[in-house]
């Protein structure tokens, strides 16, 4: 009877040693989890472009900024990035945006019309996120980082204005950008659509801008606003058409699937 009560004993004893060993193992990848919140988002956003490596291009992202003082990472410390996954052009449906977020996606993710930087793999793991790295260090924060406009070569302003330049390169046929009308400069000279965008536009590939002026019921321009014609000079050879377009008419298109993407303004 005793020989029988050690071996339950001992059979409990190792039951409570691997239920702890267990909860040791799920608790350490919790933790680890949540230490690499980034990390998280990113892949499983990455995860719906099936054609790459995402654990390759987090590791490459990473060598951007990782022990990095993080007012010094410029744009160039994203060009192996972009490498990694390039902006595939597609031409006549690139869609180029400035103060209209929101009007622009909701558009974008209801009609399959145009493409937005950030509907490519890069726009999308990073849309709406913060990070940066600190020097003698192999982490990535997610707070306390600099601002847009604490430093120049902060890692996410860096980041933007590198892929937003290639993705106005890959740029051809004729492009679209949604601009605001209901600011004084719709065009505005500090703007990434303006500073960066505009400046890396091809002539040799794309034939045409057309600006869509987004017009609420506070509007305060219209397609003969003076930053619009300075618009036009940085275009140079790239042909330009404006057109005023109600934002209520932009949503009602979106929501009709039966109508051709050409008539929504």
């Amino acid at each position: 009877m005793d020989r029988k009560r050690r071996r339950l004993c001992l059979l409990a004893s190792l039951l409570v040693v691997l239920l702890i060993i267990i909860l040791g193992v799920v608790l350490g990848l919790t933790l680890n989890r949540d230490r690499d919140p980034l990390k998280r988002t990113f892949l499983d956003r990455c995860g719906k472009f099936k054609e790459y490596d995402c654990q390759n291009v987090w590791s490459i992202f990473e060598q951007a900024y990782v022990n990095k003082d993080p007012c010094n990472v410029p744009p160039e410390a994203y060009h192996p990035l972009i490498a990694a996954a390039p902006i595939i052009p597609a031409c006549n449906r690139m869609m180029f945006w400035s103060k209209t977020k929101d009007v622009v996606h909701d558009f974008t993710n209801k009609r399959d019309c145009f493409i937005t930087m950030e509907d490519t793999l890069l726009g999308s793991v990073l849309d709406g996120l913060r990070w940066c790295g600190e020097e003698g260090s192999t982490e990535t924060f997610t707070t306390d980082c600099p601002g847009w406009s604490d430093c120049v070569n902060n890692p996410v302003r860096s980041f933007w204005n590198s892929v937003s330049a290639a993705f106005a390169k890959a740029a051809c046929g004729q492009v679209t950008t949604m601009l605001n009308g209901s600011i004084d400069t719709p065009y505005s000279p500090s703007s990434v659509f303006a500073s960066i965008e505009v400046k890396n536009l091809n002539s040799t590939t794309v034939q045409k801008l057309n600006v869509v002026l987004v017009i609420q019921k506070n509007a305060v321009t219209n397609c003969t606003n003076a930053s619009l014609e300075n618009l036009k000079k940085d275009l140079g050879e790239i042909q330009y058409d404006c057109k005023e377009v109600p934002e209520s008419q932009i949503q009602e298109c979106a929501s009709d699937p039966e109508k051709p993407c050409g008539s929504c303004w």
